[in-house]
C-alpha cells in the first residue's frame, strides 16, 4: 500500500505546555502562550513520536530527537461568549479570550542523524524566515 503523498515526509508528535501536537517541517501551529519573545528560535525536546522512514516511539520521550520552531507572534483568540441562566433567578453573560502563540516549525530531529527542514521555496519560509 502505498502513501497518498508518494513521499514519507518525517513528521512528529511534540509535547508543548501539556498538549500534544502532530508536526512536520513547514507547519504553522496555534499552542497556549509562551513565554518567549516574537522571533525567537525554540528548541523543544519533548518528542513523543517520530514518524516517516523509521518510527520511533518513546517511553516516554525520544531521545536525541528535537523540534525546531520560530515564534511568529502573539496574540488572543476570538471571543466565547458563555451564557448563564436560571429561569426567575439570574442571567450572566461572561466572555473569554484564549492567548496563543504561533509557531513556524523550521526543523525535526529524530536523534538518529536524520533531519527534515522546511522547504526554502515555501511561502511561510519566504515569509518568516529572513
Amino acid at each position: 500500500m502505498s502513501s497518498t503523498l508518494g513521499v514519507h515526509q518525517m513528521y512528529s508528535v511534540v509535547e508543548i505546555a501539556g498538549h500534544q501536537y502532530r508536526v512536520k517541517a513547514g507547519d504553522l501551529i496555534d499552542v497556549q502562550k509562551l513565554s518567549d519573545e516574537v522571533g525567537t528560535e525554540v528548541t523543544l525536546d519533548k518528542v513523543l513520536f517520530v514518524g516517516g522512514d523509521k518510527t520511533a516511539v518513546g517511553t516516554p520521550v525520544v531521545e536525541g530527537a528535537t523540534v525546531k520552531a520560530k515564534i511568529i507572534k502573539t496574540d488572543r483568540a476570538r471571543k466565547i461568549i458563555v451564557f448563564k441562566r436560571k429561569p426567575g433567578l439570574y442571567k450572566k453573560k461572561n466572555g473569554h479570550r484564549q492567548h496563543y502563540t504561533s509557531l513556524l516549525i523550521t526543523e525535526l530531529a529524530d536523534g538518529q542523524g536524520n533531519t527534515d527542514k522546511i522547504d526554502s521555496d515555501s511561502t511561510l519560509a519566504k515569509k518568516h524566515l529572513k
